[in-house]
């Protein structure tokens, strides 16, 4: 079953604060026999919302339960969803939004149902209950910045993000760290379409455009529906060189609608993000480790497409094997400010 609801206004996360929270005594959870995932909008963005819906289907099906999506959710007050999923039965609950880390949060303790917010890696109100978990890709991430670097023919970069949450941030530092280990002194234009603008079509064109006139012949695109604007800027320009504008996109494949143009995209799968999180509850230890995904388990990975050499490609795989065995460290900013300070130069809302 399916829950959709008419798209509410972007808004920016909570700010109710969680002090006055009244936590009640710890409780033993019951075995998870279904869950909830909710999300922002509908399931078949080829990014986050489907992403997250797809995977948390297939760790469903591997554990052999029951799962319910919430979609089309939008990012206003998701508390009435949150007691209606737990009144049909779900006694776990996904919130994968970054929006929603104070609401679900609230309804986590007001109803004693174990919780997973995503981009609130280090906030745990109550180890067992309710949990912040960080998805980043960063690692991918810093493979796309040296493949740009590798192929830009302009000599130039763009990236163009839908917000400053922790999951763009991480990704669109370590893609300029990557950039910058091929070319030190190589531009990066860094560009926010607004502080939630994640379904923002028009926003995202308007921004890539801009990004393009201003020399970069390859953008790195962060954000759910707006990529799909981005997309409609990089197919109908043309660089300053008078050549095409590639994409590298994040979390899914949209090369059936990228007109050639997908140069690559660093691909998340958390499906066993999700299982590790049920199995924690079951056993009775949600919480005690973190929650991400990474190149180490495949749950990260950088996507192959024709725009790229063998040759390249195989200085990238080398890349990939000094972050595995530990000889390249990546320690992911998540900080806005930080990510700007890396940015050649930044058109982004209070900039």
């Amino acid at each position: 079953m399916a829950i959709m609801v008419t798209r509410r206004s972007v808004l920016a996360a909570g700010s109710a604060a969680l002090a006055g929270l009244s936590l009640p005594a710890f409780a033993q959870q019951p075995r998870v026999r279904k869950f909830a995932v909710m999300v922002p909008e509908r399931g078949t963005d080829m990014g986050w919302n489907q992403q997250g819906v797809t995977s948390a289907r297939a760790a469903a099906k591997k554990l052999g339960i029951q799962v319910e999506v919430a979609e089309g959710l939008g990012y206003g007050d998701i508390r009435p969803i949150m007691r209606e999923l737990v009144g049909n039965g779900a006694n776990f609950i996904i919130a994968h939004a970054s929006g929603y880390n104070t609401t679900a949060f609230e309804v986590g303790v007001e109803r004693n149902v174990p919780v997973a917010v995503v981009d609130t890696p280090r906030k745990v109100v109550r180890p067992g209950l309710v949990v912040g978990y960080a998805l980043s890709g960063h690692e991918g991430a810093y493979l796309a910045g040296i493949l740009a670097a590798r192929t830009t023919r302009t000599g130039t970069l763009g990236i163009v993000v839908s917000g400053e949450p922790p999951s763009w941030n991480s990704q669109s530092a370590a893609f300029a760290q990557g950039a910058r280990s091929v070319r030190s002194d190589i531009p990066i234009r860094y560009a926010v379409i607004g502080p939630a603008a994640f379904s923002d079509a028009p926003g995202g064109r308007r921004v890539a455009e801009a990004v393009i006139a201003a020399g970069a012949d390859t953008i790195f695109g962060q954000g759910n529906g707006a990529t799909m604007g981005m997309l409609q800027g990089i197919t109908t320009s043309k660089a300053t060189d008078g050549g095409p504008v590639n994409l590298i996109d994040v979390i899914g494949d949209k090369t059936n609608v990228a007109q050639g143009r997908l140069l690559s995209s660093v691909l998340w799968d958390p499906t066993e993000t999700f299982v590790s999180m049920i199995q924690d509850v079951n056993a009775g230890t949600f919480g005690s480790r973190p929650y991400t995904i990474g190149l180490a388990n495949g749950s990260v990975r950088l996507m192959k497409t024709p725009g790229i050499s063998d040759a390249l490609w195989g200085e990238l795989e080398k890349n990939r094997e000094r972050i595995l065995k530990g000889d390249l460290k990546l320690v992911p900013i998540v900080d806005a400010a930080q990510v700007r300070a890396l940015m050649t130069a930044v058109a982004a809302p209070g900039a």
